[in-house]
């Protein structure tokens, strides 16, 4: 009578094991993704500036300045008061920044970023970098070569 209890086990065993291995397959062989949080570098100090969350709504992606890093000076609560339209004088804290953002193959295009220290709006093209933890930012106008690239790493949750 107690084999048929122990070979339910095994089996029920057997059938853990296998569910873990695939998911676990899966896992190591899912490619990164954009959505996220990323830490935008200073180009002139090197220190963090901010935090910003890259999410998907609808299809395409958009980021939110999440967490701004001040230096000692700055004010503490900034506005984006050079922005035009909504943003104008919207606190920097919370501001949608990059918007409309579309994956095309390895790459993200064909949307915006916004610059909150000088309210300027630039085309933007992403590309995820180093297994993910990288992000490659390109904000340009009209043609990419009149731009610039950033780099921002990801951030641990």
């Amino acid at each position: 009578m107690g084999r048929p209890a122990a070979s339910a086990f095994r089996l029920s065993r057997a059938k853990t094991l296998l569910c873990l291995l695939l998911t676990s397959a899966a896992a190591f062989g899912a490619e990164p993704r954009l959505e996220g949080l990323w830490k935008t570098i200073d180009d002139q100090t090197g220190l963090v500036r901010a935090i910003v969350r890259i999410q998907e709504v609808g299809g395409e992606y958009q980021g939110r300045l999440e967490k701004l890093f001040l230096q000692p000076g700055e004010e503490p609560n900034p506005r984006c008061e050079q922005c035009a339209g909504e943003r104008h004088n919207k606190p920097v804290e919370g501001l949608l920044i990059v918007e409309r953002m579309r994956r095309e193959g390895e790459d993200y295009s064909g949307g915006e970023i916004l610059d909150p220290e000088s309210g300027a709006i630039y085309r933007c093209r992403m590309q995820l970098a180093d297994n993910g933890r990288k992000l490659m930012v390109r904000g340009y106008l009209g043609i990419s070569i009149l731009g610039r690239t950033q780099t921002w790493l990801r951030a641990e949750p």
